[in-house]
């Protein structure tokens, strides 16, 4: 069965990839407005892992109007998740079986309830799977010491395939670079380099 992952490269879209390849042929998937060429890392993150790989164009509009809105907010949590949805709805019309993302069960942004699980689902024919969301932080990366080579370090240093690279970008463009500093708080990101021996 085939599967599409929305995979950035770091710990959490690693493992949820590493968990799901023994029910179904993983490819993981970074979705990308074009704004910056981040997705380049979870390339060879997945190819690290041994996992095929796949970027996906998102509509830019989402990004403006994702920006627009983390701005407006002084905060990214509605702009990621408006991002996050987006690109769930984007793979899911991919000719796959299943879509996944690397959501844990503490997660403030992005998540998916129920409902738009369901939607998902029923609109596009795919099973949307999350396994992580029994996980919480401290398992994770519990699990994520015993399975990968990681690097850490402050989100402007760490590459990685997220969204969040690409909405700086275009929040710098049209905002300057300090409205950056105060949308998103300081916080690390994780980047996976390959599996531990």
């Amino acid at each position: 069965m085939e599967l599409a992952l929305l995979y950035s490269g770091g710990k959490d879209s690693s493992l949820a990839a590493v968990l799901l390849d023994r029910f179904y042929d993983v490819r993981c998937v970074t979705g990308s407005f074009g704004l910056t060429d981040d997705w380049e890392h979870a390339a060879r993150a997945a190819d690290a892992l041994g996992f095929p790989f796949d970027r996906v164009d998102l509509d830019p509009d989402v990004a403006t109007e994702a920006a627009a809105t983390m701005v407006a907010d002084g905060y990214p949590r509605n702009g990621i998740q408006r991002v996050h949805e987006h690109a769930l709805e984007t793979i899911a019309d991919r000719d796959v079986d299943a879509i996944a993302d690397g959501t844990r069960r503490d997660d403030r942004v992005p998540t998916v309830s129920r409902a738009q699980a369901q939607s998902l689902e029923d609109r596009h024919g795919v099973d949307y799977l999350s396994p992580l969301s029994g996980f919480g932080r401290h398992a994770v990366d519990r699990l994520v010491e015993a399975t990968f080579e990681v690097e850490q370090g402050p989100s402007e240093e760490v590459p990685k395939a997220d969204y969040e690279d690409e909405l700086r970008t275009l929040i710098a463009d049209t905002h300057g670079v300090e409205a950056i500093e105060e949308v998103f708080p300081a916080h690390d990101q994780t980047y996976v380099r390959g599996r531990n021996d």
